[in-house]
């Protein structure tokens, strides 16, 4: 009884386990299930009763939540009230923060990709930054989600984050001045030259894709031949737009992206397109780099392996695993649990090594924010004063003019065909 007592505690205490009529509780033997949840209650009592300060039961059990999480992978985090609410912002469009997508490398925090003419991204931030410290809090051993939370507040308040950039020898401390991050999904929609029309997604977010038709559909009606899809900079976000976007370029029933777990515990999933509106046939280049990730690298994968278009730049992040949010019948609180890996089409494994372009061309990290700052000059031309391009106006995009030609040769081929 006293066991069945402690596992009814502990199942109270995190609101998932309901009350029975009797003493059975079904578990792996080989796991020692019951015994090891005996341990953590009897352990959450122990730090109750004896701890030199004194907690309440939400607190202990949220910290050991946690810490379970943690344990497993990087990606997994549990998130209480107030984190769950500030992650279902993230896919809205706006929020008040310094304007920078992150993620773990190698255990340390690390910069994914800055989103352009935000604070984050004109105090010098770039993808391959590692961010050591936030307002003197060292990061080693904290979450993705408690990292977020402390660079994200209102605007106008400041953080301190101490970074080492990829070719610094010393950490430097970078004072921001936080701010509303307003995130447009399509940006720069424009035929460049001949036919040849030029996109870039800077996020999937929930009108990614509609945003996107909308914009295929002008480039269209303007004599669009062909179409350079430009991924760079693009940390990710929802799988079903990424699944949508790739669509548009693939054949009906082709497939997108699967997702598999751990053997025995789900079924493979695939993803294959649909969708209503289809550019099949027009020669088509996406470009990457080592800030695009997740959702970008689903579409670069599913173009590259159905040899439907050609992939230029740079070998993207490699963050290819599957997080579920779970969210608790208790409270307000959620979990963001690591549940499956993406795969390509051909079966290749996103997670921890990315895309590696059919065409590499290299960039260095002073060039890419030359380019990111003129493009962002050409794209918001009355933000900026004549002086401000003309510092920038030397910049060039390599690898933007290394698809401009390629596209330029396929449709000179096509004409003489």
């Amino acid at each position: 009884m006293k066991k069945c007592f402690l596992l009814v505690l502990f199942g109270l205490m995190l609101g998932a386990v309901p009350l029975v009529a009797d003493d059975t509780v079904v578990t792996n033997s080989s796991d020692n299930a019951y015994e090891q949840m005996e341990l953590l209650t009897e352990m959450l009592l122990q730090v109750k009763k004896h701890h030199v300060e004194e907690h309440d039961f939400e607190e202990l059990v949220y910290g050991a939540i946690r810490g379970m999480l943690h344990s497993l992978d990087k990606h997994s985090a549990f998130m209480d009230p107030e984190e769950y609410k500030a992650m279902k912002e993230d896919t809205k469009g706006e929020y008040g923060g310094i304007g920078i997508q992150i993620g773990m490398r190698g255990g340390i925090l690390t910069v994914i990709a800055p989103i352009e003419d935000t604070p984050g991204f004109r105090a010098g931030l770039q993808s391959g930054d590692k961010i050591l410290e936030i307002d003197g809090v060292n990061t080693v051993g904290g979450t993705l989600r408690e990292a977020v939370k402390k660079m994200r507040g209102p605007k106008g308040e400041n953080v301190v984050l101490s970074v080492l950039g990829e070719e610094d020898l010393e950490p430097r401390d970078v004072d921001i001045i936080r701010d509303v991050i307003e995130v447009s999904s399509v940006k720069g929609a424009r035929i460049i030259s001949d036919g040849i029309a030029y996109l870039r997604l800077t996020q999937f977010a929930r009108p990614t894709a509609d945003l996107m038709h909308k914009s295929l559909k002008e480039l269209d009606a303007k004599g669009m031949k062909a179409l350079i899809l430009d991924l760079r900079g693009n940390p990710g976000g929802l799988l079903d737009q990424s699944v949508f976007v790739a669509e548009t370029f693939l054949k009906r029933k082709e497939l997108v992206v699967s997702t598999k777990g751990r053997e025995g515990s789900s079924k493979a999933k695939e993803r294959k397109a649909y969708g209503s509106l289809h550019y099949r046939d027009i020669p088509l280049v996406v470009l990457v780099n080592k800030g695009s990730a997740s959702a970008s690298e689903i579409v670069a994968g599913a173009i590259q392996d159905h040899r439907r278009g050609v992939i230029i730049g740079q070998t993207t992040y490699g963050k290819g695993s599957v997080q579920s949010v779970i969210g608790s019948r208790s409270d307000d609180s959620a979990i963001r649990l690591t549940t499956a890996y993406y795969y390509t089409p051909s079966g290749r494994l996103i997670h921890d090594i990315g895309i590696e372009p059919d065409i590499v061309v290299e960039v260095g990290r002073e060039e890419w924010r030359r380019i990111q700052v003129k493009r962002m000059h050409f794209e918001t031309p009355d933000s900026y004063t004549d002086e401000d391009r003309a510092e920038y106006a030397d910049a060039v995009d390599s690898q933007l003019e290394r698809a401009v030609d390629l596209i330029t040769a396929i449709l000179i081929f096509q004409d003489r065909q």
